[in-house]
This record gives structure tokens, sequence and C-alpha cells, in this order.
């Protein structure tokens, strides 16, 4: 199974959270091919910034040299020289800006696509103890929120940055006893800011989490619709989202709070340097012949530091969102994948022989084992039903062949060969399954029975798996017939219909270890009967597993093996089970005793 080859940094900090250097790493290392544009595009940053302090320093020529007339030339060339900066300077922006948005959108391509392909190579495991709505939001949200602020987060450091030094070193020039009035001032607006930074982090983690909340309450509420009008669920669910939205609103107000907050504290430090600045000015003014056109730089220069200092500060917050979503980003691109524990591989078509010896289970944190010392053989060809009540370890059992669930203890085999052994796809090419929850895709009918790796099939094999189904009569009836869109999970069809075209599905794979888990659950009974019969006729030289609760359903298998409480209690064929009179006699006459 291919996954994505991502170097996986799980260092802690103290509180348990990646350190900030390792998502600084993981971010920008990402830029791969594109770090020359990134090169370019720091470049014309660099360029469009050192625009900014040159119109600063014009003041002191302009009005110690020009408004006095000692320069003629003054009034054509300073408004020329004005026109050319800002033009280089829009000209450097333009293309900046360009370039960090086509390599912050490669960088949202990359992030999603070893997103998906970690989320292909998952465990079952790690899907149902994971939250869907966190996975969603990291798709949806976090990845963008990466790929976006990356690109902004880094411009505006290298172009404040740059700017601040620029005019710092223009202050310098004009009056170091002005500037370093400036400079004492500096350190007590940056701590400020860090107070703030760690709040914000924070709440932005809190925020992420909530909102993966929100996706799922929304979801449920979309796929649960037809339960909230039945059950009048309006007031629950109501609830929930008030509560997880009012939550949202709580934190987003939070962090508004303190980004607002940023701001004008940092702008008070800076009011201080400003007075104090201008006191010092006048004294020096008066006694160390400082000049109108200097203290006019000074001011201009000073003026315009505030903007990027500001924007440096306002950043902080930015930069806080984009590590906490690079943080849920990398910890799904670093979730385990399902473990390749087996080289071998099975040559050819398997046999079908299928061996359960001493197979126990037990879920994480569970009481009691699901399954215990569970041992079975399946001959080439044969059909065995699993029947029992539910919760007796029915469906767990056949899960563990095609490796969805491992086995506490045992082994499985499938023609001699211990499936650990194997490697997984070879493994699951000999398997076909229809589950009880029907899965199909947005598409045609021909490319949800034709999937994966058997989309190049051509539609003769499509029709007759279908007419297996008892399911062409109708696509024939279908304006498209195997053409037509059936929607998001099949919405277009009836129950009975995505059932049938799951098993179209299944048949049309024809690989020897075929798993029914309930496969005729959702069909009336003439659809049944129907469906039953060309079952019956295709499971033939075929080795199947049928998990039933309908026991009509398996009267005909080879072998029926009932299951209580995660163990085999008895096993033999229909007509031997009810001559016995034990738990199998005891749920036929509970289901027939009204016929």
């Amino acid at each position: 199974m291919r996954v994505p080859r991502v170097k996986s940094e799980r260092v802690q900090a103290a509180d348990g959270h990646p350190p900030k250097f390792v998502l600084w790493r993981r971010i920008y290392g990402r830029l791969g091919k594109d770090w020359k544009a990134a090169l370019v595009a720091l470049l014309l940053v660099t360029i469009a910034s050192a625009t900014q302090p040159v119109l600063a320093v014009i003041m002191k020529p302009l009005l110690d040299e020009g408004f006095s007339g000692a320069r003629p030339s003054y009034v054509w060339s300073i408004p020329l020289a004005v026109i050319g900066l800002m033009l280089l300077r829009g000209v450097c922006t333009f293309f900046s800006t360009y370039l960090l948005s086509w390599i912050a959108n490669n960088m949202l391509l990359g992030l999603r696509r070893d997103m998906f392909e970690r989320l292909l190579g998952l465990s079952d495991e790690t899907y149902r103890r994971g939250d869907h709505g966190r996975l969603l939001n990291r798709f949806t949200i976090d990845a963008g929120t990466v790929s976006g602020l990356a690109t902004e987060v880094i411009m505006v450091i290298v172009r404040e940055s740059l700017t601040v030094v620029a005019l710092l070193a223009v202050l310098l020039y004009m009056s170091w006893q002005l500037t370093l009035i400036v400079l004492v001032m500096l350190p007590l607006s940056v701590v400020t800011a860090r107070i703030f930074i760690r709040r914000l982090r924070r709440i932005n983690r809190d925020t992420i989490n909530m909102n993966a909340e929100l996706t799922r309450v929304v979801g449920e509420g979309i796929s649960g619709q037809r339960v909230i009008k039945l059950f009048d669920g309006y007031e629950r669910e109501r609830s929930r989202f008030d509560y997880v939205n009012g939550r949202l609103r709580r934190f987003a107000m939070r962090a508004v709070s303190s980004d607002a907050a940023m701001s004008p504290i940092s702008q008070f430090f800076v009011a201080l340097s400003v007075a104090a600045v201008v006191a010092m000015a006048l004294y020096q003014a008066n006694h160390q012949g400082l000049t109108v056109g200097s203290f006019a730089a000074f001011m201009a220069a000073l003026g315009q530091i505030f903007d990027p200092m500001k924007r440096l500060t306002n950043i902080a917050g930015a930069m806080q969102r984009m590590l906490v979503a690079a943080e849920s980003v990398f910890t799904l691109i670093d979730e385990p994948t399902e473990t390749e524990t087996g080289m071998r591989r099975i040559e050819g078509r398997s046999q079908g022989r299928v061996s359960f010896r001493g197979v126990s289970h037990r879920f994480p944190d569970a009481a009691t084992d699901t399954l215990s010392e569970v041992t079975l053989e399946v001959r080439p060809g044969q059909t065995v039903a699993l029947v029992g009540r539910s919760g007796s370890g029915k469906t767990t059992l056949v899960n563990m062949l095609p490796r969805f669930v491992s086995p506490s203890a045992g082994a499985i085999q499938v023609d001699g060969v211990d499936i650990a052994d194997l490697r997984l796809r070879s493994l699951r090419a000999q398997l076909s399954l229809v589950s009880q929850d029907v899965v199909l895709f947005d598409g045609t009918i021909a490319e949800n029975v034709a999937y994966g790796a058997l989309s190049e099939v051509d539609e003769a094999r499509i029709r007759a798996a279908l007419e297996a189904a008892n399911l062409l009569d109708f696509v024939d009836g279908l304006p498209e017939g195997l053409h037509t869109q059936v929607g998001s999970n099949a919405s277009m069809l009836s129950g009975g219909q995505r059932q049938r075209l799951a098993i179209a599905r299944a048949l049309i794979k024809d690989a020897p270890i075929l798993i029914l888990d309930e496969a005729t659950s959702a069909l009336d009974n003439e659809s049944e009967r129907q469906v039953q019969a060309s079952l019956e006729r295709l499971m033939a030289g075929r080795t199947t597993l049928v998990i039933a609760h309908r026991l009509s359903t398996v009267q005909k298998a080879d072998l029926i093996v009932v299951l209580d409480r995660g163990r085999i209690v008895e096993q033999g064929t229909h007509d031997a089970l009810l001559a016995r009179g034990g738990l199998y006699a005891s749920l036929y006459r509970m289901q027939f005793q009204d016929a």
C-alpha cells in the first residue's frame, strides 16, 4: 500500500504539543522545488521595502535646500524620483504577491495530497476511534489556513522587518540621540506582545477543536434529518448546535479582544516615544542646531515606522493560527498507517481454504473478549453461515479475514499461509465483501459496479453482474442506462437497489473468497428470493462466509456456525441443528413462530 514518504517528527514540548521550531521547519520545509520562486519573491519584497525609507530621506534636502531655492533642479528631479520609487514599489509588490500566492497554492496542493494519501492508509481501528468532523476540518479549514498564512506571515515578517531596519538606519543617521529614545521603548512593546501571543495560541487551539465539533454536529444533522423529524429531535439538535456555536463565538471574541488589545497597548508605547522625541528635538533645535529638514526627515521616518511595527505585532495572531492549524495537519500526516507485516504474495487465484485457529480478540478498553478461542475450518468452495445474537462476534470474526481487525491471540490462514505473512493488497485481492452498511460513490452505475482495480472491465461483465444481482431490468429502464449518475452515496436509488448494486460490485470481482455481511438485509421478500437464487449459482466453487440474522437465507449453507458471547457453541447443517434443539433451534423458532 502506497503511503506518503513524510518524515514524522513527534518531538513534544512540555505542554504535550510539538515545539514551535519543529512546526516552523516542517511548514517551510515543504517549499520543495518552489524555493527559487520564494527567493525571487523575497528579493522583490526587499526592493519594495527599501523604497520606503528613501521617501523619508528626501525630506531633508527638500526642506533645507529645495524650498530655499538653493537647488532649482529639485523642482523636477524630486517629483520624478517619487514617481519612479512608487512605480518600482508597485511592480515589485505585484510580482511578489503573485509568486507567494503561487507558492501558497502549491503548498496547499501538497498538504492535501499527503493528508489524503495518509487518510487512505489509516487502519480500520483509527477510523473507528477517530472524529470524522475533525478529519474533514483538517482538509477544509486547517490545510488552507497553513498554506495561506505561511506565505502571508513570511512576507509580512520579511517586508516589515526590513522596512523597520531601514527606517531605524535613517533615524540613526539623522539623530542617534533621538533614536535611542525609540529603541528604549521597543522592548516594552515586544514583551507586551509576547504575553498576548501565548494567549492567542491557546485560544486558536480551542477554536480549531470546536470547529471540528461544529462540522460533526452539522454533518449528523444532515445525515440524520429523517430521524430528527420522525422522533422530534429538533430541540436536542438545536441545543447541541447552540452550545457549539456559542462556544465558537466566545473563542472568537476572546481572540478578537486579545488581538485588538495588542495594537493600542503597542501604540501607547509608541506615543510615549514620540512625545519624548519631540521634547528632545525641541531641545536640540535650541541648543545643538538641529535643522528643520533633519527634524522633518526624522519625524517622517518615525511616522513610517509605526505601520510596519503595527503589522509585525498584528501578524502574531495570524502566526499562532498558522502554527495551531499546522499542528492539526501534521498530526494527521504523522498518523501510523496499516501495518504491512508480511512480504508474501498469493500467486494467481487462491484455493479458498480459510482457517481460524484459536482466535481471540478484545477491543481496547473493553472489559471482556469479543471473541474467545474460536477455531474453524472452511474448506474451498464451502458456504459457511455465521449466526447468533447481536454482539456475539460474527462481524468481528469476518473482519479479521481482510485484516480490518487484528486478533489479540491465535492465527488466521488462507491456503495454509498466515495472513499476517501476506501483503495486504495480495490478501485483499482474493476477497469480495458486501456489508450491511452499503457504501457507494458519487458517479455512474457502471463506475460503482466496476470500481477501483476493475474500472477497465467491459460493459458485458458489468451487465452480467447486474443481472445476477437482479438489477439489470431497472438499469435498462433508466434514460442513461449504465451511465446514469447515482448521486452522493447513491441517494438516487432506493435502499434495496443500493444493496443489489453493492452485490453486483462484489460479484464482478469474482474473488475466490466471498464475505456477505447481511447482504440481503435491505431487500423485500421477492427481491431477496431472486438475489438469493443468483447468489447460490454464483457461490458454486467459491468459499463464502455469510453473516445473517434472517435464518431463512442460510438454510442451504454447507455449515452453520452458531456464536454466543464470542464462542462457537454449535455448528452443523440446518436440519442437524434444528434436531439438536439448542441455541440455533431457539433462534429459528423465535423468527418463524408466527408462521
